[in-house]
């Protein structure tokens, strides 16, 4: 199997249980219906990213489901944690491009997004045969990129949360997920009124989480790192088109 598509979702959950409030960011994402198999960091040659709502549409409950993806968990109060998926493909897709995945406390959306990028294109340039010393800060080794002729476009999906006031378990969740169009057993009309009932959980959950969310923000210290915590929706950037293109 070679997925010919890929999707990116990201969702946060809020529960007493560490296990459960990871199940309440599965179903924010769209995947609690769906058996996740965690894969390593290829991204296939001429691989389609598609929207997140054309790639549910692709999926059946109980399904197998090969992705990309990391989580952090965290029962300290207002503690900010991040979780996200960063992309780096070269502008030839006949070439396969890299994911990484990457986790962290104290880290806004922004921060942690940047880091994942990061890694996947360090990764990316080792295969590219792109030299540059690790250490170097990202704007140092773009102009390595630039200099090298090589074209690589890069982007990530980010999602974050500051720990429920009252102590329970926040799980913040961010993936890549692989799929096919040729499945001979969708059923378009299941798959649909499928996802209309995922939708309408992901609504209701999202509601509830977004009022814990606002109440436990406006308790948190502020942070080092570039910016303010964002509350932890509208904060999805999907790689099409891609952030950045560095040629």
């Amino acid at each position: 199997m070679v997925p010919k598509k890929v999707f990116f979702t990201k969702g946060v959950g809020v529960h007493k249980e560490k296990l459960a409030s990871f199940e309440m960011a599965l179903r924010v994402a769209g995947l609690a219906h769906c058996n996740l198999v965690l894969v390593s960091s290829i991204y296939p040659p001429e691989c389609k990213a598609i929207p997140k709502d054309e790639g549910l549409k692709l999926l059946r409950p109980g399904e197998i489901v090969f992705a990309v993806y990391d989580r952090e968990s965290n029962n300290e109060p207002n503690r900010l944690i991040a979780a996200s998926i960063g992309l780096a493909v070269p502008a030839d897709s006949s070439m396969h491009g890299y994911l990484s995945e990457h986790h962290s406390y104290g880290e806004t959306d922004e921060r942690a997004g940047e880091y994942a990028e990061d890694l996947a294109a360090s990764m990316l340039a080792t295969t590219l045969g792109i030299e540059f010393d690790s250490e170097l800060d990202w704007d140092e080794r773009e102009q390595i990129f630039k200099m090298s002729g090589k074209s690589v476009r890069t982007t990530n999906i980010t999602q974050s949360a500051v720990g429920n006031k009252d102590g329970l378990w926040t799980t913040v969740f961010a993936a890549a997920v692989f799929t096919n169009d040729d499945n001979p057993h969708v059923d378009p009309e299941k798959s649909s009124a499928a996802n209309q009932k995922i939708s309408l959980q992901e609504d209701i959950l999202s509601q509830t989480l977004e009022g814990q969310l606002k109440d436990s923000e406006a308790r948190q210290p502020a942070y080092p790192n570039k910016g303010a915590a964002k509350p932890a929706f509208d904060q999805c950037r999907i790689p099409q088109p891609a952030k950045k293109n560095l040629s």
